[in-house]
C-alpha cells in the first residue's frame, strides 16, 4: 500500500484573477505573482508527508510553454486543458471527486465556490482538507464546512516576495486590542 500523501489542486487562473482584479486593480506583473514552489514546500511541512501538486491550466489558445516548464522544474504536474466552458473548474471538480476514494489529504488553491460540494465530500473526517487563497475572498460557503482549514496565501504561506496592498482581516480569535493601542 502506498504511503499517504497530500494533493495540492491549484486553480491558478482564479488566484491570478483575484490578485489582479480585487487586490492590485490591474494585471499582476510576474514578480507580483505567488512563488508557487512555496506552496509545495509549505504543504509538505504542514501535512508532514509527500505532496503531489497539480496545476490546472486552460490552454485553449496556446500552451504557455515557459510557465509549464517552470512548474515542472519546481515539482508541479501541470495539467493543460482545452475545451469549452469552465474547463479548469470541471477538471478540478473531477479530480476532487476521484480523491474521495483515496486515502489522501487534499488542499485546494482557489476562492471559487464551484468547488464547495467536492470539498464538502472530501471533508468527511477521514482526511485533512484545506483551502488556500486570500482569506477575505474565499467563498463564504467554505467557512461552514466542518474540519476544513483555511489558509491565507500571503499571511500563512508567505507565497509573495513583497507585501501586497491589502488590509489583513483578523479572525476574532486572533484579535488583540493591544496591537492597536
Amino acid at each position: 500500500m502506498a504511503e499517504r500523501m497530500t494533493y495540492l489542486l491549484v486553480d491558478g487562473e482564479n488566484i491570478d484573477a483575484t490578485l489582479g482584479t480585487s487586490i492590485l486593480g490591474r494585471r499582476p506583473r510576474p514578480e507580483e505573482r505567488p512563488r508557487w514552489d512555496r506552496l509545495l514546500e509549505w504543504a509538505e511541512r504542514a501535512f508532514d508527508q509527500d505532496v503531489t501538486g497539480l496545476f490546472f491550466l486552460a490552454a485553449t489558445t496556446e500552451l504557455p510553454t515557459s510557465f509549464v516548464q517552470a512548474l515542472l522544474a519546481i515539482g508541479f504536474k501541470p495539467i493543460p486543458l482545452s475545451g469549452e466552458g469552465k474547463i479548469v473548474d470541471i477538471a478540478i471538480q473531477r479530480t476532487a471527486e476521484a480523491l474521495v476514494e483515496r486515502e489522501a489529504d487534499v488542499v485546494l488553491v482557489s476562492h471559487d465556490g464551484d468547488f464547495v460540494d467536492q470539498v464538502s465530500a472530501l471533508a468527511d473526517g477521514s482526511r485533512q482538507v484545506g483551502v488556500i487563497g486570500f482569506t477575505e475572498f474565499i467563498n463564504s460557503q467554505f467557512r461552514s464546512l466542518p474540519g476544513l482549514r483555511i489558509f491565507d496565501l500571503e499571511y500563512d504561506l508567505g507565497a509573495f516576495n513583497s507585501p501586497l496592498p491589502r488590509t489583513r482581516v483578523i479572525p476574532i480569535d486572533e484579535f488583540d486590542p493591544l496591537d492597536f493601542l
